[in-house]
């Protein structure tokens, strides 16, 4: 019996265009299969008719629907770089507009697909590879965040490192869970109370 982190590897990585072209059909089918039938009904069977191609092909490249739904949200981490961070106006009074930026890049990050998004947090096993992605993307952003800290004339917290730290934290996982499952709040209530509470904690307002 395979040990539960071989389950979850791809049995075949794309070493050639066609593929990865394969397997990018494999996880986008995946994608729209388990948004709309839900993980228990969202087959690999499902998922092979999709993507039009065998369910003996998709076996080459994935074990199970577990191994699937993990890549998916391994790629979902991927893709949520914060490339407009080197861009930001870091003038003095423009503090709020700095940390509006950060938390309307973690919305968006979190914006394609509510149902799918919630589907990656309550189902999706936990692999080396999700970790390994969680503390990469994890380190570069508190990374991202401290220097623009640092930079900017506003900012008059103490400790840059601890604020870095719990800015993120506290930006990632709110837009997560938010995100995942919308209330009766809009979302622009959502952003502008969270912009609020980060840039009063640091403009020393306490």
């Amino acid at each position: 019996m395979p040990s539960p982190e071989r389950r979850l590897q791809p049995r075949r990585e794309p070493l050639q265009v066609r593929a990865e072209l394969t397997r990018e059909r494999i996880l986008t089918a995946a994608a729209h299969v388990f948004a709309e039938h839900g993980y228990a009904a969202g087959t690999t069977n499902r998922i092979a008719e999709r993507a039009g191609v065998s369910i003996g092909s998709l076996y080459q490249y994935y074990p199970n629907k577990d191994a699937i739904l993990a890549k998916l949200l391994v790629r979902h981490i991927d893709r949520g770089t914060w490339t407009q961070a080197d861009r930001l106006d870091l003038s003095p009074g423009s503090l709020k507009a700095t940390v509006r930026a950060l938390v309307r890049d973690a919305i968006d990050n979190h914006a394609d697909d509510p149902h799918l998004l919630r589907i990656m947090i309550e189902q999706a096993p936990v692999s080396k590879e999700l970790l390994d992605t969680i503390d990469r993307h994890g380190r570069a952003r508190v990374a991202q965040v401290r220097d623009l800290l640092a930079r900017h004339p506003d900012v008059t917290v103490r400790d840059l490192d601890t604020a870095a730290e719990l800015i993120t934290f506290t930006v990632e996982i709110n837009a997560h869970k938010f995100m995942a499952d919308p209330r009766s709040i809009p979302i622009e209530t959502f952003e502008t109370e969270l912009v609020d509470m980060i840039t009063r904690y640091l403009h020393g307002d306490r």
